[in-house]
């Protein structure tokens, strides 16, 4: 066998060696998840890596399909394809706003 179902892959197991607050950004590497519920540091918990949320941003504008990235020191979503990839933008957002709406790890980065 090469290959065994574990799950539909909407979230994945999670154990965050510090406590993660619901709504916090999570990065493992390039993985890119966000904590529906409080996860206690060393618990197992869940990160959701599909769906459209309104995520923190700085002063950079978004059009609906721009991609956008996540600094994770500063955790606001950014147009810095230097940050970790977050998703695309599923709607537009001016400089003024303080979120944009993505669609979390969406295909094409």
């Amino acid at each position: 066998m090469l290959a065994t179902y574990i799950q539909r892959g909407e979230s994945l197991d999670c154990i965050p060696s510090e406590d993660v607050a619901a709504g916090d950004v999570v990065i493992r590497k390039a993985l890119v998840g966000i904590a529906k519920l409080d996860i206690e540091a060393s618990k197992p918990g869940a990160l959701a890596v599909t769906g459209v949320y309104d995520v923190a941003k700085g002063d950079a504008a978004f059009e609906a399909g721009d991609k956008v990235y996540w600094n994770a020191t500063d955790k606001i979503a950014t147009a810095t394809a230097t940050d970790v990839y977050l998703g695309k933008a599923t709607a537009a957002a001016i400089a003024a706003d303080a979120t944009v709406r993505i669609l979390l790890n969406a295909p094409g980065a």
